[in-house]
């Protein structure tokens, strides 16, 4: 679709939002509501979760173990209360979980740019939006990766998305690096369905005053809407927008 034009609405009906995350939860967590936005406006939303495993061990939530179709039926479930019906989980093997560090950035490169059912070239997306770099391994190696995909081409020789950026994520209070937010979305009107979309994540959900509690992830969108004098909001960090 080309570069986004001054002044025009960076949602605007008809454009590609393609939202890349490394497990399911942590799309709804960064940008639910730039979604639920982008859905609302007419624009095209897909979602590409790079690993949901067959079994999660962990701590804290209600299920020391939690299964791959409980967590792939709580994403379509987040999915569902969004409106993006495009979707898609690419790995759901347990000896990839928490190792895509592990393998070869060339591979998880390929996968975004060609290979995935919403990859670059079949969905050839306006807005790219990926986790920012923390200390969990698989978020810095999607990232990484998702860097290495945007890198600049011809439009004519390979899908170019005009607006790159980062999303925030509960947990960076406790990152890699500072997440120095430059641009904050709007979702007042969405909040709802992002804490509703949210809440569907029954298995990843935890008790306050943890950072993945239902209440954190509205006081997120609290704070974050304060610092621009809004209701609520989602920051971003932007890597890349071509006016």
């Amino acid at each position: 679709m080309g570069a986004i034009g001054l002044g025009e609405s960076l949602l605007s009906k008809g454009r590609r939002l393609l939202v890349i995350s490394p497990h399911p939860d942590d799309e709804t967590f960064g940008c639910g509501g730039l979604m639920a936005r982008a859905v609302d406006a007419g624009c095209e939303v897909a979602v590409m979760v790079i690993s949901a495993p067959e079994a999660l061990p962990q701590f804290g939530a209600d299920e020391a173990v939690v299964g791959g179709d409980r967590r792939r039926s709580e994403f379509e479930a987040a999915m569902e209360v969004l409106g993006v019906r495009d979707h898609e989980v690419l790995f759901t093997s347990d000896e990839v979980h928490m190792r895509l560090d592990a393998m070869p950035q060339a591979e998880l490169v390929g996968l975004i740019e060609r290979r995935a059912g919403y990859a670059f070239e079949a969905f050839r997306p306006d807005i790219v939006c990926m986790p920012a770099p923390s200390y969990n391994q698989d978020h810095v190696a999607v990232f990484r990766a998702v860097i290495a995909a945007c890198r600049p081409h011809l439009p004519a020789d390979k899908a170019f998305a005009s607006l790159v950026m980062e999303y925030d994520q509960p947990q960076l209070g406790w990152g890699a690096e500072p997440f120095h937010p430059n641009l904050h979305v709007d979702i007042g009107a969405t909040l709802e369905r992002k804490l509703a979309a949210y809440g569907c994540y029954r298995s990843q959900i935890r008790q306050e005053p943890h950072h993945a509690s239902l209440a954190n992830v509205e006081r997120l969108a609290r704070l974050r809407g304060s610092e621009v004098s809004l209701a609520a909001a989602e920051a971003f960090r932007v890597r890349r927008l071509v006016l």
